[in-house]
């Protein structure tokens, strides 16, 4: 069949503009993967890259779109030139922003973007690691340059997985959290953890070597005096002030994660969408595609 199931969007907007319908299935060149769950990230629908051919919003607009760019699945046939992952392997990865995502029964994916599903964990579950997973490791590792015994501010910390992935590589951690989310993101590895609504942050941190910014605004900007000489503050929401950063003999990082195989219905999908605007949420939102 040369069609499928999938949610698009045919103009721009928020959740209210996805509809399930009838599309296209992805054309040859890619590997396509039957998509067994799909996950979406807070602010996607409002990113130009979700609209246009280009980051910045100057190329041709892409609409339909299909959302959802994180995804678990099996591969169903392969690229040209492709001769792995295995046919029916189940897979897992993160497409190309600047194309259709994988809210839908299948998607076209470079095969260098996929990875062998981890064993240990189900198809949901591994459909919500890439982006945040690539994230923070691109942001410690690439950016960073995170050593152990270093200190390490993770801001919003109950929505990420760096304070598990700095903990792991041996730093020291503080995150900011929600009173709500204090002893979950401590039971994470922070060892210190601030409610960042019932005191100011900057009060209790001093010579952080690394500040992992998702917040943007008058955050970023508190945060670029806790920095010690040479600290590294790494933004993936805005540039940082680089003038500002050098005032404190800090660095300053600005990046846009990359791919890197290395390191549902008309009712579900926008209810997804709605709720990660609306409420305050610990981790990923996924979307159910099918089962198998």
């Amino acid at each position: 069949m040369n069609t499928m199931r999938a949610v698009r969007a045919h103009r721009r907007g928020g959740p209210e503009q996805l509809v399930h319908e009838t599309a296209p299935r992805p054309g040859p060149g890619d590997t396509a993967v039957a998509v067994r769950a799909a996950s979406i990230t807070t602010g996607e629908l409002a990113w130009d890259a979700t609209w246009t051919d280009s980051s910045d919003g100057s190329g041709r607009e892409r609409t339909p779109v299909i959302p959802a760019h994180e995804l678990s699945g099996v591969v169903a046939e392969h690229g040209a030139g492709a001769t792995a992952p295995a046919l029916g392997a189940k897979v897992y990865g993160l497409t190309p922003f600047l194309r259709d995502g994988a809210a839908a029964e299948y998607v076209g994916a470079p095969a260098g973007t996929l990875v062998a599903q981890p064993a240990r964990l189900d198809q949901r579950s591994t459909a919500a690691v890439p982006l945040a997973a690539l994230t923070t490791w691109q942001e410690l590792v690439d950016h960073a340059h995170l050593e152990p015994g270093q200190h390490v501010l993770v801001h919003s910390g109950a929505g990420s997985c760096a304070v598990q992935l700095a903990a792991a590589l041996g730093a020291k951690v503080t995150a900011t959290a929600s009173a709500r989310d204090t002893e979950f993101v401590a039971g994470l590895g922070a060892q210190n953890v601030i409610d960042y609504a019932g005191s100011r942050f900057e009060d209790h941190v001093a010579d952080a070597d690394v500040v992992f910014d998702t917040v943007g605004g008058d955050t970023q900007t508190r945060s670029r005096s806790l920095l010690r000489p040479g600290g590294v503050l790494v933004s993936i929401v805005a540039p940082p002030d680089l003038g500002v950063a050098q005032d404190h003999a800090a660095h300053a990082v600005f990046f846009v994660i990359e791919p890197d195989r290395d390191a549902p219905d008309s009712i579900q999908t926008p209810a997804a969408y709605e709720a990660l605007e609306k409420e305050h949420r610990r981790g990923k939102a996924v979307i159910h595609v099918a089962d198998g």
